[in-house]
Order: structure tokens, then sequence, then C-alpha cells
């Protein structure tokens, strides 16, 4: 493993932590605005529809995917710059 790999772990790690909770709070928003609601339904949720469930469950993995290549991919390119190696 080179020096990059090794330096860049603890910072991946903490960068996907707080990509984690910024992506929480990107779907709450967004959830609000399409939703007209504060939380979005859990897949227990005996009052709520299938498609509403459902729903949620993807559009909630959209934003956390979409964070999370984007700071990662940011975290990669800040290493190679850094560095001049590429962490992958």
């Amino acid at each position: 493993m080179n020096t990059a790999k090794i330096a860049y772990k603890p910072v991946g790690l903490l960068v996907g932590a707080l990509s984690g909770m910024a992506a929480g709070a990107v779907f709450k928003q967004v959830w609000k605005a399409l939703g007209h609601e504060d939380d979005a339904p859990d897949a227990t949720d005996e009052d709520r529809r299938w498609r509403e469930v459902i729903f949620a469950a993807a559009l909630q993995g959209a934003i956390f995917a979409v964070v999370k290549a984007a700071t990662d991919r940011g975290g990669a390119t800040a290493v190679r710059r850094l560095t001049g190696t590429w962490p992958g």
C-alpha cells in the first residue's frame, strides 16, 4: 500500500462520516419540499402506502450515493494535489 493510500484512510473516514450527515440533512430538506412533512416514512410505518415508503427509500439512497461519490472524488483529487499520487 503506498503512502497516499495510507494518508488518505483517516481523511476518507472523516469525510465519509461528514458526508453522511450532510446527505441526511439534504434528504430531510428535499423530503419536506416534496412531501410537505417533516419526517420521511419508515418501512414499518403502518399508515404509509407502499409507494410512499419505496419512493422515500429510493430518493434517500440516490442522495446518499451522489453525496458520497462527490465527496470521495473531491477527497481523492485533494490528495493527488497534495501528494502527486492518486490514493485509489
